[in-house]
């Protein structure tokens, strides 16, 4: 299979309440769903707490390896929440009050109790920045280029990926198929690579686990072309079967 252009998105999450446990982060394998459908992988991941020379160097080291930036967390209305400030500042941009942002707010709070000077603060963007639209509760995400700010509330997250599917470049989607086997992943290694090796554009996971008194193993073989995914999945069921183990279609 020829080499094709891989897109690629760091993510960094952001809270001193997902550094302490309190909380536990849901939006890591939300956004690496979406990205996958996007055509687009996520290479890394980084939790840094609300600090801005923290955000600042893990924005900046991320956004320089990738193609796309991801932010959850940090957007809302009170002191603590200083994303959008201290990644202006990884810009090198100032901070602004966004007019449309602000009409979206003051719509969403007419029978609220009105915008407050706490409620506008989710009104500020970097300067420049366009929005990702909220049809849960208002406020905005904010894209600045390549980085796209978001809620650190789940479900909130979940609408503003929603509103940007089809709406950034990416690649092919990662296709995947699983097989499990009742094996400790050691004895059958070699297979595994020589399979691998033997199918270009194939990636093979192995994860293995224990369960029910057993060693086993689930293995994930992943490829943007469906027949060269095909064609690897077979070949590791027979290469299983012929090395006397019994292979679980979809995994155990």
């Amino acid at each position: 299979m020829s080499a094709e252009r891989i897109w690629t998105a760091g993510l960094v999450i952001i809270g001193d309440e997902i550094l302490s446990g309190r909380t536990q982060d849901r939006n890591i394998a939300q956004i690496a769903l979406w990205l996958n459908l996007q055509g687009i992988r996520l290479t890394e991941v980084r939790v840094v707490g609300d600090t801005t020379a923290a955000i600042v160097e893990a924005v900046n080291s991320l956004r320089a390896r990738n193609d796309y930036l991801f932010t959850t967390g940090g957007i809302g209305p009170t002191h603590d929440d200083i994303t959008v400030d201290a990644i202006a500042e990884a810009v090198g941009v100032g901070v602004e009050v966004h007019p449309k942002a602000r009409a979206v707010l003051e719509g969403y709070y007419e029978t609220r109790g009105g915008l407050t000077e706490a409620r506008l603060r989710m009104a500020r963007v970097p300067a420049g920045a366009d929005l990702i639209e909220n049809r849960m509760s208002g406020a905005p995400g904010i894209r600045w280029g390549n980085i796209f700010i978001m809620a650190g509330v789940p479900h909130i997250t979940a609408m503003m990926l929603d509103a940007l599917s089809g709406t950034i470049e990416g690649g092919k989607p990662m296709l995947s198929e699983t097989i499990g086997c009742w094996v400790a992943e050691s004895e059958i290694a070699e297979l595994l690579r020589a399979t691998e090796t033997a199918h270009d554009g194939c990636q093979i996971g192995s994860y293995p686990f224990f369960r029910e008194g057993r060693t086993g193993a689930n293995f994930v073989v992943r490829s943007t072309d469906g027949p060269t995914l095909a064609s690897c999945v077979a070949d590791l069921r027979a290469r299983l079967i012929e090395a006397g183990r019994e292979p679980v279609d979809g995994g155990i």
